[in-house]
C-alpha cells in the first residue's frame, strides 16, 4: 500500500452509484473505524446511527431537504449513510464507566494506575468545562477526530465517501431524540462508490505545496 496513491485518489464524491453497496466485510472495517478511533483521554464522546435501508436513508434525509437539497441525493444514493453525533457533556458518571470499561479490558497491572487514569482524565474535563469553558466544543473536536481517521480508512478500503456539514442538525436531532439522549448531530458521512458521471472524480487534486504548509525545524 502506497498511502500518497490512496490520497491522492480520493475526494469528496458529488455522485454515488445507487447499485453498488459496500460488502459485509468491509462494513465490518467500518464499524471498527468508527469503534477505534482515537480520541483525547480516550474520551470517545461519539454516537454513530447508520443506515443503509431506503427507509433509514429517508430518515436522514430529512435533514437535507429544506436547505441543503443539493446533498439529498449524496444521501439517497450512498450505499451506508452515517449521522455524526457528539455527547453534550461528559459528566462524571460518564468518565466513570470510560474507566470501568478500561479495567474490564485490562489495562490496569493495580489500583493505583485507575486512580491515576481517573484522576488525569477528571482534570482534563473540569480544565475545559470550568476553566476554558468549551467542553462541549472539546467533545466535538474527538468527534471531527473520528471523521478524519474514516475517511482515510476506508479510502484505504477503496470505499469512497462524502462528509457533509451542509445538514440541518437541529432536524437530525429531532428525527433521531439525540438530545434527549445526550447527544446532538454534527454532520453526515456518506459511503459508497463513485459514478462514472461524477464530475469530481476528473478533476485534478488541488493542494498548498509541501514548502507552503510544512516547516522541518
Amino acid at each position: 500500500m502506497i498511502l500518497s496513491d490512496i490520497l491522492n485518489n480520493r475526494y469528496s464524491v458529488k455522485e454515488f452509484d445507487a447499485t453498488k453497496k459496500i460488502s459485509e466485510a468491509d462494513f465490518q472495517q467500518v464499524k471498527d473505524l468508527l469503534r477505534l478511533s482515537p480520541s483525547s483521554i480516550n474520551l470517545q464522546p461519539w454516537h454513530f446511527l447508520i443506515a443503509d435501508t431506503t427507509e433509514g436513508k429517508q430518515r436522514i434525509a430529512k435533514g437535507t431537504e429544506v436547505t441543503f437539497p443539493f446533498n439529498t441525493p449524496k444521501v439517497l444514493d450512498a450505499s451506508h449513510v452515517i449521522v455524526y453525533a457528539a455527547r453534550t457533556n461528559a459528566d462524571e458518571a460518564y468518565l466513570t464507566s470510560i474507566l470501568e470499561q478500561e479495567d474490564k479490558d485490562g489495562r490496569f497491572a493495580a489500583q493505583q494506575f485507575k486512580d491515576q487514569m481517573h484522576g488525569g482524565r477528571m482534570l482534563f474535563a473540569d480544565i475545559h468545562k470550568y476553566d476554558l469553558k468549551d467542553l462541549p466544543h472539546w467533545m466535538e473536536k474527538q468527534v471531527y477526530l473520528n471523521m478524519g481517521s474514516l475517511l482515510l480508512g476506508v479510502a484505504a478500503l477503496g470505499i469512497d465517501a462524502c462528509p457533509m456539514e451542509g445538514v440541518d442538525v437541529k432536524a437530525l436531532d429531532e428525527e433521531f431524540g439525540l438530545r434527549e439522549k445526550g447527544y446532538t448531530a454534527l454532520a453526515v458521512v456518506s459511503l459508497g462508490y463513485r459514478k462514472d458521471t461524477d464530475f469530481n472524480a476528473s478533476l485534478p487534486k488541488s493542494r498548498f505545496s509541501e514548502e507552503e504548509v510544512i516547516t522541518i525545524l
